[in-house]
């Protein structure tokens, strides 16, 4: 039922807001670059997008407000939660099935083996005056080593599918992110490891941090990991002493004209600016630096039903110097507008700072706040640096009855980087000439 009513919210604000904008199906789905029967399964809530970049792009199509988009984060992550959860237990019943047909065949291959092999009553023997005994001898073994094939390729069955359920049920076997991914990336969610050891958990995709230092750290799909106040005996205990993970947007967009990034590139070597969805790879591939300030986005969720409640969020320096004398480009286009609001649980960084702190934006209460599996909380960091190359990390410090414990926070497993630009050229792209050309901050 949970799924149905998930589900159902999530499509009742897409609706709403679709029918608000004035918009077509069609209007709509070209602009999304997607079928029209596709943006009608989301709307009549008979499916729920894998990934959120689709439903934020739809949102802002139609206008939505800062607090509309906050929603529509929050009811998709419920929403795909509870379809994430439907398909496992589909998958654990149908592997559970194939297992129980498998220890029947075994068990009937047993009796006929038992049956083949038994000794036949001396009244049934044929008369040694008869028949000879050669053939009855030949024949049994015959009958045993059929009937013990057919018994062990029965249990070769049900050896295969009792190894195949742990698979099914874990995900290994590949499907939609969480990751889930998350993880702790755009897309996922992690998985902490143990904080009594230095060294990192990567099937887990987290990283102990138990201590200050960022060596520790070895996310695969993840930017958050864990360091339980109580004792552990390894990373399962670590797993099920963290209740809650974290998702990470890392190269997020407050507006486009507000970001920038620093890139070691003439202007006639970069390529246009990326959309936000596409900022990731864009950073990536040519190896670019957030600068002036960064915008991140993290989702924090419970994993059961007990309230875990955030108590600080802290900001940790792996190391600062001068920024890179690279080229400054701007990812709004000259001469086009942009906007955008502040949502709530905003926070600022003042990464100059000699003990940086994140501080809630004026007017907007700061930690403690409580998560649940069905109360996610969406935080939002403003890191601003003017004159310096700062690599750094967040801890989410959280508790839970009498559980404790600190979650590292940041760019899969790699600190976030954020650098000053005072000074540098700085690029913004025409969309009359289709190039970049020097352009002044205004």
């Amino acid at each position: 039922m949970a799924v149905v009513d998930e589900t159902a919210d999530f499509a009742v604000l897409i609706r709403e807001l679709k029918d608000r904008s004035g918009l077509s199906y069609g209007v709509l789905a070209k602009r999304l670059h997607m079928s029209t029967s596709t943006l009608h399964r989301y709307c009549n809530g008979d499916a729920v997008p894998t990934e959120y970049a689709p439903v934020e792009r739809f949102a802002r199509l139609c206008k939505a407000t800062p607090d509309e988009l906050v929603e529509a984060h929050r009811r998709w992550i419920l929403a795909d939660g509870a379809r994430q959860r439907e398909r496992k237990s589909a998958t654990t019943a149908a592997a559970t099935a194939t297992a129980t047909e498998a220890t029947t065949a075994v068990t009937e291959a047993a009796t006929v083996t038992e049956a083949a092999t038994a000794p036949t009553p001396a009244a049934d023997l044929p008369s040694p005056a008869h028949e000879p005994s050669v053939p009855v001898t030949a024949a049994a073994p015959r009958n045993r080593r059929r009937t013990a094939l057919f018994a062990a390729a029965a249990v070769a069955v049900v050896l295969a599918a009792t190894a195949l359920v742990p698979h099914l049920v874990s995900g290994d076997g590949g499907g939609d992110r969480k990751q889930e991914a998350g993880s702790v990336t755009s897309t996922g969610r992690g998985t902490p490891s143990s904080s009594t050891s230095a060294k990192s958990t990567s099937s887990a995709s987290a990283s102990a941090s138990g201590s200050a230092s960022p060596s520790g750290s070895a996310t695969a799909k993840s930017g958050a990991s864990a360091s339980p106040g109580a004792k552990s005996g390894g990373a399962a205990d670590a797993v099920a002493a963290v209740p809650l993970t974290v998702t990470t947007r890392p190269y997020a967009w407050e507006s486009p004209c507000g970001q920038t990034y620093l890139v070691d590139r003439d202007a006639a070597k970069v390529p246009p600016p990326p959309t936000e969805q596409d900022a990731p790879g864009w950073v990536s591939a040519l190896g670019a630096v957030s600068a002036g300030s960064q915008y991140l986005e993290l989702t924090v969720q419970g994993t059961g039903q007990e309230t875990v409640v955030l108590q600080s969020l802290n900001v940790r320096v792996v190391d600062s110097g001068a920024p890179p004398a690279w080229n400054v480009y701007e990812m709004g286009y000259i001469g086009v507008g942009c906007g955008g609001g502040v949502p709530t649980h905003s926070f600022d960084v003042g990464l100059d700072s000699v003990r940086p702190m994140a501080t809630p934006k004026s007017g907007q209460t700061g930690l403690p706040y409580k998560v649940s599996e069905s109360e996610p909380e969406v935080l939002y960091i403003t890191a601003a640096a003017a004159s310096h190359d700062v690599r750094w990390y967040l801890e989410l410090a959280w508790s839970s009855g009498t559980r404790k414990g600190v979650l590292r926070i940041d760019d899969q497993g790699k600190p976030f980087r954020t650098s000053g630009m005072s000074g540098r050229p700085q690029y913004g792209y025409s969309l009359d000439t289709s190039e970049w050309v020097p352009h002044q901050a205004d």
